[in-house]
C-alpha cells in the first residue's frame, strides 16, 4: 500500500470522491435494491451528498493509492459514515487503513452503523473491535441498521 495518501474533501477533489462513493455503493447495494435505485447514485449525486456532508458539519476524507481514488469516509464527533472502498481495491487492507485514520478523528467512543444483510462489514468491524450495542433503525420490513461501538 505504497502511495497512500488521505486528503480532507474539498471542491477540488470533491468529484473523486463523489465518484468513488456512488460507484461502491452501487455495488455495495445492487443485492437488495432496485436497479432504478441504484442508477439515482451517480457520482454527480453522491459528490452533491458528500458536498452537503462537509456542509452540515463532517469531516470528509479520499483515501488514494498511488495518485489514485480508492475510498471515502466521514466522521462527525464520534460517529464514523461513508466508509467506501472502490470494489477493486477492496480486501487489499485499505478499508482498514481508512477505518483506522476515521477512529483516531473521533471525539468519543467511536461508533458507526451498517446494514443487517452486510455480513461482511460486520465481521469487519468486529475483528477491529467494534460490537453491536443493540440500537437500530428499521428502513424496511427486513432491513435495519445496526449501530455498532469500539469496545473500551
Amino acid at each position: 500500500m505504497s502511495g497512500v495518501q488521505i486528503l480532507s474533501v474539498t471542491e477540488g477533489n470533491l468529484r473523486e470522491a463523489g465518484y468513488v462513493h456512488a460507484l461502491s455503493w452501487q455495488e455495495s447495494h445492487r443485492s437488495f435494491c432496485t436497479a432504478a435505485f441504484i442508477r439515482r447514485h451517480t457520482p454527480e449525486a453522491q459528490s452533491e451528498h458528500l458536498r452537503r456532508e462537509i456542509a452540515a458539519g463532517k469531516q470528509v476524507f479520499l483515501m488514494t493509492a498511488g495518485g489514485c481514488p480508492v475510498g471515502v469516509v466521514s466522521v462527525a464527533g464520534s460517529l464514523i459514515e461513508n466508509l467506501y472502498i472502490l470494489p477493486e481495491y477492496q480486501n487489499r487492507g485499505y478499508g482498514s487503513q481508512l477505518l483506522e485514520y476515521a477512529i483516531g478523528l473521533c471525539s468519543g467512543a467511536p461508533t458507526l452503523f451498517i446494514l443487517s444483510n452486510n455480513a461482511r462489514a460486520q465481521r469487519l468491524y468486529e475483528r477491529r473491535g467494534f460490537r453491536l450495542t443493540g440500537c437500530r433503525n428499521q428502513i424496511t420490513d427486513t432491513l435495519w441498521e445496526l449501530e455498532m461501538r469500539l469496545a473500551p
